[in-house]
């Protein structure tokens, strides 16, 4: 295990040093995604593609040059032991969607969060096919738009976005490629108003920025999957909880860093 940080990592920095990863990242999965890129099968049954790989490569070598004490666990890296009993770490998915990704959608993402005693702290979710940014740091949530391509941090055009207090009538944000009955019953035991499908980690951000009250979700995911958005959520005022009312908590070794079933909200009703 990498040696952990002396003193907490600067988050503002951290922030900076993810959009400009994922910028990277986007700008070089973008590539892939205008001339094609065919997938093969990994071990479980999901697919990879060459822009998987790409990004990974460009955010792991920006992670390794600007935040060498902290170790990372990446979907796409063999790097199982890496945050074992890290009080900090970080998770990365370079590419969520690729099911989206494959079919010529754009709701994919980069995701890159930093975790704290299994917490995610610091977030960014980068849609580069929408030209479409979300950060959460502390307690500060803000969505950017861009030019497609955009490389430049600068070119951010940022707006302070916070969670809604939820409707009498949920709107729920659900999974356009996982959407199963444990969803559906949810959907009918809470008497939801509507749902809205969506790709990729782009269902926390919704609900971050107001356009949603709930994401449920009660299929496999993954830790990289869901920090990113989950640091978004979290400094937006939502909250997250397992399918059983349990925390929400990240740093899973044991079991893989693999998530049980949760749903994400937004502001309580009557809440502050």
């Amino acid at each position: 295990m990498s040696a952990q940080p002396a003193i907490a990592p600067d988050l503002p920095r951290a922030a900076v040093i993810f959009i400009d990863a994922a910028l990277e990242a986007g700008a070089a999965i973008l590539e892939f995604w205008r001339n094609g890129a065919p997938a093969q099968s990994k071990a479980d049954g999901s697919p990879v593609t060459e822009a998987d790989l790409a990004a990974n490569s460009i955010i792991l070598d920006r992670l390794k040059r600007a935040l060498p004490e902290i170790p990372v666990i990446s979907e796409e890296a063999e790097q199982p032991e890496a945050a074992r009993g890290a009080e900090w770490f970080i998770l990365v998915d370079p590419l969520d969607g690729t099911k989206e990704f494959l079919r010529g959608t754009e709701e994919f993402t980069v995701n890159i969060a930093l975790i704290h005693r299994g917490a995610p702290v610091c977030g960014v979710v980068f849609a580069p096919a929408m030209g479409r940014i979300w950060t959460g740091c502390g307690a500060k949530a803000r969505s950017g738009t861009l030019a497609i391509g955009a490389t430049d941090a600068e070119e951010i055009a940022w707006t302070a976005i916070g969670c809604r207090a939820e409707s009498e009538k949920l709107i729920a944000v659900v999974s356009r490629s996982h959407l199963d009955k444990a969803t559906q019953d949810w959907l009918a035991r809470n008497d939801c108003g509507g749902s809205t499908p969506s790709g990729s980690s782009i269902k926390f951000c919704l609900v971050a920025e107001g356009a949603a009250d709930a994401y449920p979700r009660f299929g496999r995911t993954m830790e990289w999957d869901t920090g990113a958005g989950d640091a978004v959520l979290r400094a937006a005022g939502g909250r997250i909880e397992t399918a059983e009312g349990a925390p929400f908590v990240y740093g899973k070794s044991h079991e893989g860093y693999a998530n049980p079933g949760f749903i994400a909200r937004g502001k309580a009703r009557g809440g502050p």
